[in-house]
């Protein structure tokens, strides 16, 4: 590699997809042997900025949302773990609330600018805790229960929550994903050229990753 390749990475935190997706990213960097080399930055998309800070069951936010049944709800649910299960990931949806995940990606921004590398254990502990054992990452004190799991500071995380940091970085991430076209996530892009929409197969992630690769050559 002649420059260390980026690779943006617009997700939300309660978002199934993304936590795929990222595994699959991770499958693709590992099969080039490049894991260690590239610089992976975490870019905020709310799916619902309008959510509520009250938190209620995933399950019937779906129902709503897509005018089913529980069951059907249940059985979407059920899909998308089996998904994720192929990925290695113990998938626990019928679990998890619903709510409004602003501050989850202040605190992932927050942890970027002081540690890119904790940036993404804590993503990873956001995940898993989420999807794989049905905890809360919306409010403060789960926030920060969470950043110490990831070895940030805890008291750091508690007074950045409790200001105003990075609200507007979270609004100008999911206008920039926007304007690159982007309407849901997960959504990749490499060196600010090369984009991969969804969670892919890992044979569409090898592919952007080469033809990035090849143009940083040149």
């Amino acid at each position: 590699m002649t420059e260390r390749m980026q690779i943006e990475v617009w997700a939300d935190v309660v978002c199934p997809w993304c936590y795929i997706g990222k595994r699959r990213l991770q499958s693709a960097l590992a099969e080039r042997g490049i894991a260690d080399e590239v610089e992976i930055v975490h870019r905020a998309f709310q799916l619902d900025p309008t959510a509520s800070t009250t938190t209620s069951p995933t399950i019937d936010h779906l129902a709503v949302k897509y005018g089913v049944s529980r069951d059907d709800a249940l059985a979407m649910m059920a899909n998308v773990s089996n998904v994720a299960a192929g990925e290695g990931l113990a998938y626990r949806l019928d679990q998890t609330m619903t709510g409004n995940t602003r501050d989850a990606h202040r605190l992932v921004l927050w942890a970027q600018e002081t540690d890119p590398g904790a940036a993404q254990r804590l993503l990873e502990v956001l995940y898993s805790s989420y999807f794989e054992q049905g905890r809360g990452v919306f409010t403060h004190a789960d926030l920060v229960s969470l950043a110490a799991e990831a070895g940030l500071d805890a008291d750091a995380a508690r007074a950045m929550l409790a200001g105003t940091a990075y609200l507007d970085q979270v609004v100008e991430d999911q206008e920039l994903a926007r304007s690159f076209g982007a309407s849901g996530v997960p959504f990749f892009v490499m060196d600010r050229a090369f984009g991969v929409s969804g969670a892919q197969p890992v044979e569409v992630f090898l592919n952007a990753i080469d033809q990035a690769l090849e143009a940083s050559a040149h």
